[in-house]
C-alpha cells in the first residue's frame, strides 16, 4: 500500500518522532525529499542477510573493503538504506557517498528494483539483489547508462551461481529450509 501525505499533520510528525525514538525507523529512506517508511524485514530476509554477511565477508576483507549492515547511502535529503554494503572509504560518517557493492534482499512489496538509478547516480560499482521468495541471485554491474546483469562480481571474484549454491534458502511454504540441490535455480 502506498500512501502519500502532502503537508503532514502534527500527528504524523509525532508518530515519525516516536518511530525514531524507538529505533523503528532504521530502514526508512528519503527519496528526493520524500520520506519512505519501511517495515522491519521478515524472518526469511533476516536469515538470508545473516548468511550473506558470512559468505561475502571474507571475500570483502580480501578485497580490502569494509563491510556493513544497513547504512545510509546518499545525503540527508536523498538516501537509500541497503541491507549490506561494502565500502572502499573507511570514514565512519552518517551518510556514505557511495559503495563498491550494495546488497539488497527483496521483501514483499519493497522498492529494491526502484533504487537502481539512484545507486548508479551515486557511483555504486555493483549491486547484489537476492530474492528469498524466488531464490534469485542477481549481480548487477555498471554499464554505460545504468546497471546490467552480470554472471559474477568483479569486485569479490564470486559468481551468482556459486553464491546461489552456498545459500541455505528459507522455505516458502512453512517447511524447514534446505540447501538447494547442485545446479538448482
Amino acid at each position: 500500500m502506498r500512501t502519500v501525505v502532502l503537508d503532514p499533520p502534527a500527528e504524523l510528525q509525532s508518530w515519525l518522532g516516536r518511530r525514531h525514538a524507538l529505533g523503528q525507523d532504521l530502514f526508512d529512506e528519503v527519496w528526493e525529499g520524500e520520506y519512505h517508511v519501511a517495515p522491519a524485514p521478515n524472518r526469511a530476509h533476516g536469515y538470508v542477510d545473516d548468511q550473506l554477511a558470512r559468505l561475502l565477508g571474507p571475500r570483502a576483507d580480501a578485497a580490502g573493503l569494509q563491510g556493513s549492515g544497513p547504512l545510509n547511502v546518499g545525503e540527508r535529503d536523498d538516501y537509500r538504506v541497503p541491507d549490506r554494503a561494502y565500502l572502499r572509504d573507511r570514514q565512519m560518517t552518517t551518510f556514505a557517498d557511495t559503495a563498491a557493492i550494495v546488497a539488497e534482499i527483496v521483501s514483499p512489496r519493497d522498492e529494491t528494483w526502484a533504487k537502481l538509478d539512484f545507486y548508479f547516480a551515486r557511483g555504486v560499482e555493483e549491486i547484489l539483489i537476492v530474492d528469498p521468495s524466488t531464490r534469485g541471485v542477481h549481480w548487477l554491474r555498471r554499464g554505460d547508462d545504468g546497471f546490467v546483469e552480470a554472471s559474477a562480481s568483479d569486485v569479490l571474484d564470486l559468481t551468482a551461481s556459486e553464491l546461489h549454491t552456498a545459500i541455505d534458502w528459507p522455505a516458502t511454504d512453512g517447511a524447514p529450509s534446505a540447501a538447494p540441490l547442485s545446479g538448482e535455480r
